[in-house]
């Protein structure tokens, strides 16, 4: 029993590493998923499973940005906070960037703490998730035909500002509220309005996750406890590496994508996906 489970945790695993950085949103994946290959685990270790598997998601940002986002050291210092003692190994352009980061998190952080909860209750189900599938599917596909051939506003990280970073968080917003809506498609979508370019909306998105999903892990661990039994962590931990790996490969291939490509592919797939999970989920009604 416990191997069938180890099983599908790695599904649950590699669908995580790829919905998470493709914008095509893993929490309409993830109920699908749960639906024909449920985990055998109780109700509160699965809330808490779909949020900290990301972990590992976010590991792998890390491990490819180390470069972009570690914001000490003397190599490749451009612009030192001081040009000696310890404050010249702080690399002042990283630390501006996180800054930004930190910005563009307020919106969620706030609005989520407050009303999580609420949220779940009332907009985690398969009516808003299709809705918001098709909805931004829709949008992707909208923006880029109106952007097609137009030149960015923003075409380096630096070149985002702190207002800007805050009006791409209040996107961010929208599928913290709306599962469904995808939090890498709600902040591209909105840098892509905001006039910024495809591979630094990508970037930017990948950096915020970084402080998001740790932080909404360590709420769902603190509201679950510690009281795992082995055959839970063992669930867990699978779960985490397998996005990892996964992880790595699909924001490599995605960064490659992107600088040749649009998103209308990944609209069109949302339609498509928004259209099936009202489709099953309101025939299952139906005949119940």
């Amino acid at each position: 029993m416990e191997l069938i489970e180890l099983l599908k945790a790695v599904l649950f695993g590699i669908v995580e590493g790829i919905t998470e950085w493709l914008p095509i949103s893993s929490t309409g994946h993830m109920i699908l998923l749960n639906e024909f290959v449920a985990l055998d685990v109780s109700d509160d270790f699965y809330n808490m499973f779909q949020v900290v598997i990301q972990l590992g998601a976010i590991l792998a940002v890390v491990v490819i940005f180390w470069k972009q986002i570690w914001p000490f050291g003397k190599k490749d210092n451009r612009k030192p906070l001081s040009d000696s003692g310890v404050l010249s190994y702080v690399k002042l352009d990283i630390l501006r960037l996180w800054f930004k980061i930190l910005v563009a998190c307020v919106p969620a952080a706030v609005i989520g703490l407050l009303f999580d909860e609420t949220f779940e209750k009332w907009f985690y189900n398969y009516q808003v998730v299709s809705i918001a599938l098709i909805v931004f599917g829709v949008a992707f596909i909208v923006i880029e035909n109106r952007h097609k051939g137009k030149p960015a506003k923003v075409n380096s990280l630096n070149g985002i500002t702190y207002r800007l970073a805050l009006l791409i968080g209040v996107f961010q917003l929208i599928a913290a509220i709306f599962p469904g809506t995808s939090r890498s498609g709600a902040t591209i979508v909105g840098a892509l309005l905001l006039g910024v370019s495809r591979t630094v909306a990508a970037e930017f998105t990948f950096f915020l996750a970084i402080p998001v999903m740790f932080g909404a892990s360590l709420l769902k661990l603190f509201q679950f406890g510690i009281d795992f039994t082995m055959t839970e962590i063992l669930i867990l931990l699978t779960g985490m590496v397998v996005a990892f790996v996964v992880s790595i490969l699909v924001i490599k291939f995605l960064m490659g994508y992107i600088k040749k490509h649009d998103f209308k592919v990944f609209g069109w797939y949302r339609i498509v996906l928004g259209i099936l999970v009202l489709a099953y989920f309101g025939l299952q009604a139906l005949f119940a």
